[in-house]
Parts: C-alpha cells; structure tokens; sequence
C-alpha cells in the first residue's frame, strides 16, 4: 500500500511542475499574435537604483553587467534560431531595459512605454500602470511577435508571476485586458 501511495505522490507532484506544453509557447510564437513580456537581462549587483537616479541619465542608473550583455545577446539569437522575429517592441525608459532590446533584436526599432517604466520605488502607480498594460493588450498584432521589456515588478503586477532577469512569459491576449500565459522562456546559459 505505501508503495502505491508514494507512485501516486510521485505523479502527482511531477505534475505540479509540468510546463503548460514546451511546444505550445514555440508554435504560438511561430503563429504570432502573442507578446513576449521579457524583464531587462542580469545587470550589476544591486536592487533598484542609486539614490538620485534619473531615468534619462544611464551613468546614474544600475545597468547591465557584462554577463547581462551576453545574456540579452543569447535571447535574441535563442529566438532567431526558432524562427521568431518581433515586429515591434517596446521598453521601459530605464536604460537596462533598452540596452536588452537593442542586444537582443538589433534591427528592430525599440519604441518607449510608459506604463513598462519601473513601479519598484513607486508603487503608488501601481494599479494605473498595469491597467494601461492591460489596455495594450488589445492593440497586440494579431499577426507578429511583440515584446515588451520591463522590470521584475512591473511584470509580477501583471501577471502575478516573477521573472529572473532575462526570462520572459508568453502572453496570449484574450481580448478585455486578459491573457492565457502559455509558457516561460529562458535563455540558453552559454
């Protein structure tokens, strides 16, 4: 009886930790109409920005690491190599989240999005800025890839799910703001 007790543990556990499919957010990403919400690859030790950060000035701001370079390069060539290529995309004004786009898809125009910008020291923006993101959910292509890179607590607020630096979901709209989150993307660690 305990061994049969412990097989159905077993299954039942692996089955918590089952992607949705790892097929499905590749297929939805070669089919497009999705959006890849991506947080700005790995940046110098720290959390948030020095005090008297400007978001225009990127000498005052915590950003990239070397290693974040590399990473925000290894995501957009993961995704090249499937054949996705976005059409447009869209980032935070923090330079950490620009220099990810501009690395990751170099021929693709980066266009700024306000309510992308970091909530960490102000969360009292909170509420609007995640109903504008839902908003813009709406004007996702229906026919291409669109990402949109922001922070760590922009896309909790979102979507209720944390991101490491680099990892992104893939986002379905459905229509009224929401969305179907079909699966995680990681990139490769070399």
């Amino acid at each position: 009886m305990k061994g049969m007790i412990r097989r159905w543990l077993t299954v039942l556990l692996a089955m918590l930790y089952l992607p949705v499919s790892a097929a499905e957010p590749w297929d939805a990403l070669r089919q497009g109409g999705v959006l890849i919400l991506l947080r700005h690859a790995i940046t110098e030790p720290g959390t948030g920005d020095p005090p008297g950060y400007r978001a225009d000035d990127c000498k005052t701001q915590r950003n990239l690491s070397e290693q974040g370079r590399a990473q925000a390069q290894r995501f957009g060539t993961m995704l090249a190599s499937r054949g996705v290529r976005p059409v447009t995309v869209f980032s935070s004004a923090w330079c950490r989240c620009i220099d990810t786009g501009t690395l990751a898809f170099p021929s693709v125009p980066i266009s700024h999005l306000p309510a992308l910008d970091s909530l960490f020291r102000d969360n009292s923006r909170e509420v609007a800025q995640t109903a504008a993101l839902r908003e813009a959910l709406q004007r996702i292509s229906r026919s291409g890839v669109t990402v949109w890179i922001t922070h760590q607590a922009n896309a909790t607020a979102l979507t209720g799910e944390y991101l490491g630096m680099g990892e992104a979901l893939v986002l379905r709209p459905e229509g009224e703001g929401k969305f179907r989150v079909l699966g995680r993307l990681i990139p490769p660690e070399h």
